[in-house]
């Protein structure tokens, strides 16, 4: 057997957090579920993490990080149209093919919601730096124009809501979508 080191152990528990956090949301997610995905005890658990929340904040972490990968990827040496096709077809890609990263983020904007209505603006904060952080690595690429950079999240959020409803791509509702990226050789449903 191969022997983790903490910050290995650590890794692993933030991407079955994910997956757990994704599929039952912060509320609904239980660190004991989280210690069994990873073949870890609670008390283990816990040496790792402070708590259920600091799980919650390296997960979203995490996420925010691995989204700005995908879009440095896929934007690499592209710029205007080239780079917003390129980063729409990787974003699309991951949350049609992975659907926990999907509901990860879903569930990141409701845990947000609920914790800034009780007034716990901790949550919110790392959220909306890692938000930034996504603005800013996809501002680049489209040539730091802000109405294409604030198109192209919205567009994003769009493709969330059009996924997390079960539309494949290539449906009509997807019609508006970076259509030029999207509906190459796709029936339209």
């Amino acid at each position: 057997m191969v022997r983790m080191s903490a910050e290995e152990r650590r890794d692993s528990v933030i991407r079955a957090a994910a997956r757990e956090f994704a599929r039952g949301g912060y509320y609904g997610t239980s660190t004991e579920a989280i210690a069994k995905q990873v073949g870890v005890s609670q008390p283990y658990l816990f040496r790792l993490f402070p708590g259920k929340r600091a799980i919650f904040l390296a997960t979203v972490q995490w996420c925010m990080n691995d989204l700005i990968r995908v879009f440095e990827e896929a934007s690499d040496g592209l710029e205007g149209d080239e780079a917003l096709h390129a980063m729409a077809n990787a974003y699309i890609r991951i949350v049609t093919e992975d659907p926990d990263r999907l509901l990860m983020q879903m569930q990141m904007y409701v845990t947000v919601a609920a914790a800034e209505q009780a007034g716990d603006h901790e949550l919110g904060d790392e959220v909306r730096a890692g938000w930034m952080r996504l603005w800013d690595t996809v501002h680049l690429p489209l040539g730091g124009d802000a109405d294409e950079t604030t198109n192209f999240m919205a567009r994003g959020m769009l493709i969330n809501s059009l996924v997390a409803m079960g539309f494949p791509p290539g449906h009509r509702v997807w019609e508006g979508c970076y259509p030029a990226a999207l509906n190459k050789g796709r029936p339209s449903a």
